[in-house]
């Protein structure tokens, strides 16, 4: 009979337990994807009277990215203009550039995705 090296036979569960991880971390992402994941978004997002779930509509925005759009709204009394999203945190330059075409300080959210 054979003698299996301990170390390998540890070897070989290292590695079956880090892609079993990986795997697992992959599908709780898919899960929790944006609903602008799925599709197309078309029309705007007023940043002022959107709920969380509407603001999650954006793309980048997650829940916790949503909550932070709300808090500064309700902390500063509302956003006058598109480019004062900078200043809520997890919004950058890039972000907000990203965001811009589906943002609106006016009207309706008129935001689907297709």
């Amino acid at each position: 009979m054979r003698s299996m090296n301990p170390l390998a036979v540890g070897a070989r569960a290292g590695r079956r337990s880090r892609a079993a991880g990986l795997a697992l971390a992959l599908a709780l992402a898919l899960a929790a994807a944006p609903a602008w994941a799925a599709g197309t978004l078309s029309g705007v997002v007023n940043v002022n009277t959107a709920s969380a779930e509407e603001l999650q509509l954006l793309p980048g925005v997650g829940e916790s990215r949503a909550q932070a759009i709300v808090s500064a709204r309700a902390a500063r009394g509302g956003f006058r203009k598109v480019d004062e999203l900078v200043e809520v945190k997890g919004i950058g330059s890039v972000m907000l550039e990203r965001l811009r075409p589906f943002v609106a300080v006016e009207g309706k959210t008129t935001a689907r995705i297709r």
